[in-house]
């Protein structure tokens, strides 16, 4: 059992570089940046909801300690991607390999935060396993991963409400994010007060650092750069019952939750790791949802040496 620590008060944090795109091969642009070592590794990092590819940035000292090339996409219609009429979770497995093939590697990792999380748990159902050597989904919105909204019951009532929206009315979702989204655009500081609230005492030490705070937000809004339509697809599939079967998934998937997560609470992905073959459960006692920031040493630490093996 591991103890969140998390970057030191007042530290800056790496900037991100440059945003770069890789093509599809139905003409869409996949919009990524990269932090860590460029001679590293790759890891490809599935971001969470509302973020985008700037999540990077708060990985990025963490990436460059464990020597790997962490790189963080935006999902179709979300900050610079091209929207996808059709989004599935194999498709999206199909992305992340273009863009492995687009840096030149052969074997790669996958994780995911958050909403992300599913994301990462559908290329370890996907991608060959020869390619992909290591999966972790930190704190992950595992939602449907045994029918529509199962996991109601474990939620706030305004997730459960979104959840609920997602699967039965579609305009309320689309009304609730727009909503979502012009706060974390243009009201940012009182998205990150709003969120500061709705956290443990461990996610609200880590959002009181400036930088954090400042790159957390920064993520958030470009999240909505062209509207809420790539969140609101994301989580139609989030809620909805996977097309995957999380119990058939028998390779290594690395599951890290903090044990005060107020977001995403313990029991919905202790539920996922005791029915998934594969499943290395990491709890983080006192971690709260920001443990994929408070705990990136120790997480990518194990995506470094798993990459590793065999090279």
């Amino acid at each position: 059992m591991s103890t969140p620590m998390g970057p030191a008060p007042g530290s800056a944090l790496p900037p991100v570089g440059p945003t770069r795109t890789a093509t599809t091969r139905d003409g869409r642009t996949l919009a990524y940046v990269e932090v860590g070592d460029s001679e590293g590794p790759l890891v490809i990092h599935n971001h969470g909801g509302p973020s985008s590819r700037l999540e990077a940035r708060l990985l990025a000292r963490p990436a460059s300690k464990n020597r790997l090339r962490l790189v963080c996409v935006d999902r179709p219609g979300i900050g610079q991607s091209s929207p996808q009429k059709t989004r599935t979770y194999a498709g999206w497995a199909d992305d992340l390999t273009t863009i492995a093939d687009a840096l030149g590697h052969d074997a790669f990792g996958v994780t995911g935060w958050s909403e992300g999380g599913p994301w990462a748990l559908a290329a370890a159902a996907y991608i060959d396993p020869h390619r992909l050597r290591h999966v972790s989904s930190i704190a992950g919105g595992g939602y449907g991963a045994f029918g529509d909204n199962w996991a109601a019951d474990h939620l706030s009532s305004a997730d459960a409400l979104g959840g609920f929206l997602a699967l039965h009315f579609e305009p309320g979702l689309r009304l609730m994010y727009a909503a979502l989204g012009m706060t974390a655009e243009h009201f940012r500081t009182t998205y990150i007060e709003q969120l500061r609230k709705a956290v443990d005492d461990d996610d609200r030490r880590i959002l009181l650092q400036p930088d954090v705070a400042a790159a957390f937000s920064e993520t958030s809004a470009e999240c909505f750069a062209q509207g809420s339509d790539g969140l609101v697809r994301d989580a139609e599939l989030l809620y909805r019952r996977w097309a995957f079967d999380v119990t058939a998934i028998e390779r290594p998937v690395h599951l890290w939750q903090g044990t005060h997560d107020r977001l995403v609470p313990p029991a919905i992905n202790k539920t996922v790791a005791d029915r998934m073959p594969g499943a290395v459960w990491h709890p983080v006692e006192g971690a709260g949802h920001f443990v994929a920031i408070g705990s990136g040493d120790d997480w990518l630490a194990v995506a470094a040496e798993e990459l590793g093996e065999g090279h």
